[in-house]
């Protein structure tokens, strides 16, 4: 029987029972009944044995956790394929895992992989000469709502480890965009360690990438075929004909579909959802496995640790799974730097340092679609400079500063901000992005975040997603394809899209698919060659970013006026956004779980004033004293581990990843014996320092844990309607 000292767990249990005894009592049956979750297809059931760390490209060599290449693989180059065109469902499974691990965690050993972390780590925390590989069975099924498109995946992972007289489930759904395996890295790892079984979801996003030209899409199992021969097993198709797409593709030729963008499910709004479908069916697979004659569920809600536990996008659903949770599935939750959509500004509020902020709880449609517009200019201000010369301050380098001056001098053409020259322009566009939530600490990431294409990224996807518009539809003059050197649309090199499901991460991000602008001057580019009709320079396609930001907000950005049915966007359009905005938002009712949340005080792409902060003081005047939420805040911790081993990220930032752990753990142990909850606090770390890009290793030191009960300094605490987080 799982006791949790504070909560009512027990007396569920001993109320079931006197329930069974009551209907057995009275003629009725008590027997329950192992039943396949509503909506749920079981695609396959597959044996890992783990028997050797090597290639891994069979079911035959491969693990839960690693694809069988184990911990020296996965910080090793990109395992190969036999046949590069044609890799198989197993190459693809093991690269698949190998790209997802890397695209959360710093996997450089300087950065603590290997040694605070890792597969060869063990869940106490002792470091082994091993290879980490986990052997058991993955179960793997579909989740739609009957319409052919939702085609949500679940893995449901047992390692043999399993112990059924402790059990325990980890809900890991995907970060970001990613496929089913977008938690390996995090709650995978974690609950594979632990002996829990482990579910992982990609929440209705993932990998669908779906060619307009051939009419290809990616399988359950991440091989491709035409939409025809995959059959049941396609995991994502544009919903348009034959004719549409031929006539489509005459006028926008090599473009490219992409799932949560197109799926028109606005698939956010079912994140939550979709993580506790994915804990119901890890239930069924547990008492299918190990059920009996005699007891055919051995396994259920009161007699199981469940936790539901990711980063980012997934950390969002982790939160929501437990707002939605009215069958008391879930114990407990930890989310590592969530997206929590605020559904409103009001009633609550934050102070920092004794002084209150003006600018907070913001949607991530709304902050994104904002910061696409300033970013670019910021990003050139003496602030958020960078003197290292790296891939992350491409903006400030020769490739790109010139662009960034056009769009702080469009900017100043259309009154969005002030100045004279670049530097006092640039100055008033950071100025307005820490007016809007961001803030100091993340001053110097504007520069990586639009570089690499976060604000176009996510204001392409986001609003279509919410609007549920087609692909053909072309919202906002914009598309997706892979592109050329030069920003223009060409097919996708055949290998590359064999690959994607290994490599590509579900959202824009250029593998292989990029945001295009088809209205560029000159012809559609990517975002960041695009040309701007209404300035006719190349500033990263600023009458797009604006357009998107209308889509949120329902009026032009420029004039202020209201959009009509004439106005690009429409009126309609913007309406449907909005609507899809407002099915997405979380309401702060944790129904009472413990739930601890980490977030990095210089995450610049969630940033805290309009994600965890907001959520933590919303959570509290919602549930009052019920609330059992915790906040952790790590300074110079931001939103991507994955960009530590970079030159001047290795020097300033220190890994979320070690206090995703801590957390689990300490939820473990909360859940499992009653140990109390870590009280709120800041941990103030220390970065590695040293020269950029050869950054000294990174010790305990650096990552101190956080503690029981934090001295005041580093209290982070509740007066009134208002959470005070310390300087």
């Amino acid at each position: 029987m799982k006791v949790n000292l504070h909560d009512n767990r027990a007396l569920k249990v001993a109320m079931t029972a006197l329930a069974g005894a009551v209907m057995a009592a009275c003629g009725g049956s008590s027997n329950p009944t192992n039943d396949l979750p509503a909506g749920i297809t079981p695609v396959s059931a597959t044996v890992y044995p783990a028997t050797t760390a090597g290639k891994g490209d069979t079911a035959a060599t491969q693990d839960l956790l690693t694809g069988g290449i184990g911990k020296t693989g996965l910080g090793a180059a990109t395992p190969a394929y036999a046949d590069p065109a044609n890799p198989t469902a197993a190459e693809l499974r093991r690269n698949a895992l190998y790209s997802n691990y890397r695209g959360i965690l710093d996997y450089s050993v300087n950065g603590g992989y290997g040694s605070l972390y890792g597969p060869n780590v063990t869940a106490a925390g002792a470091v082994t000469t091993g290879e980490g590989l986990i052997p058991g069975r993955e179960y793997v099924a579909v989740l739609d709502d009957g319409s052919g498109r939702k085609r949500t995946v679940i893995a449901v992972q047992v390692p043999d480890s399993f112990n059924q007289a402790n059990p325990c489930v980890v809900l890991g759904a995907s970060s970001g965009s990613r496929g089913v395996y977008g938690a390996i890295g995090t709650a995978g790892e974690w609950g594979l360690k632990k002996g829990c079984a482990v579910a992982l979801t990609d929440a209705g996003k993932g990998v669908g990438l779906y060619d307009m030209m051939d009419d290809t899409v990616h399988k359950i199992d991440g091989t491709r075929a035409t939409r025809t021969a995959a059959g049941s097993l396609n995991f994502f198709a544009a919903n348009i004909t034959d004719a549409a797409r031929t006539a489509y593709n005459a006028l926008f030729p090599n473009r490219l579909a992409i799932k949560q963008v197109h799926s028109q499910q606005n698939p956010e709004k079912d994140w939550g959802n979709d993580t506790l479908a994915a804990g119901r069916y890890a239930m069924f697979v547990l008492n299918d496995r190990y059920g009996t004659a005699a007891n055919p569920v051995p396994f259920t809600p009161e007699n199981t640790i469940v936790i539901a536990g990711s980063a980012s996008n997934g950390g969002a659903a982790s939160l929501g799974a437990a707002e939605k949770d009215s069958g008391g599935l879930i114990d407990g939750v930890v989310a590592s730097e969530p997206v929590t959509e605020m559904p409103t500004t009001s009633g609550y509020g934050i102070q920092f340092g004794g002084a209150a902020v003006s600018g907070y709880g913001k949607t991530l449609a709304d902050y994104t679609t904002y910061g696409n517009i300033y970013q670019p200019c910021a990003a050139l201000a003496a602030d958020a400079a960078m003197s290292e010369t790296s891939i992350f301050n491409y903006i400030q380098l020769v490739g790109m500063t010139a662009r960034a001056a056009a769009r702080c001098d469009g900017l100043a053409a259309k009154g969005l901000v002030s100045g004279a020259d670049t530097a006092a322009r640039s100055q008033d566009a950071l100025n307005k992005l820490r007016a809007y939530g961001w803030t100091p600490d993340n001053d110097q990431m504007h520069n990586a975040h639009y570089a690499l294409g976060n604000g176009p990224i996510l204001s392409a996807m986001y609003p279509v997603s919410y609007g549920r518009f087609p692909v053909e539809a072309n919202v906002c003059n914009t598309s997706f394809a892979a592109v050329n050197a030069t920003g223009v649309p060409v097919a996708v090199a055949p290998a590359t899209l064999a690959q994607s499901f290994a490599t590509a991460n579900g959202t824009a991000n250029g593998t292989p698919a990029t945001v295009v602008y088809n209205d560029s001057v000159g012809g559609a580019k990517a975002w960041q060659f695009a040309v701007s009709p209404s300035t006719g320079v190349a500033d990263f396609g600023l009458d797009n970013a604006l357009c998107q930001r209308a889509l949120v907000t329902g009026s032009d950005p420029v004039s202020g006026a209201s959009l009509t049915a004439a106005s690009t966007p429409t009126k309609a359009q913007s309406d449907a956004v909005r609507a899809g905005i407002a099915e997405v938002v979380l309401n702060g009712n944790l129904r009472g779980k413990p739930t601890i949340i980490v977030s990095g005080r210089s995450d610049a792409l969630v940033p805290v004033n309009n994600n965890s902060r907001a959520y933590a003081a919303y959570n509290k005047v919602v549930e009052g004293a019920a609330s059992k939420l915790r906040y952790i805040e790590v300074t110079n911790g931001q939103h991507f581990d994955t960009f530590l081993p970079f030159g001047g990220f290795d020097t300033r930032f220190v890994p979320l990843h070690p206090y995703f752990n801590q957390a689990m753990d300490a939820m473990y142990a909360h859940l499992k014996s009653g140990a109390a909850l870590p009280a709120s606090q800041v941990v103030r770390t220390t970065p590695r320092g040293g020269v950029a890009g050869a950054a000294p290793a990174i010790t305990a030191a650096n990552v101190p844990p956080f503690v029981a009960v934090p001295v005041a300094a580093n209290q982070i605490g509740f007066a009134g309607t208002s959470l005070n987080v310390p300087n």
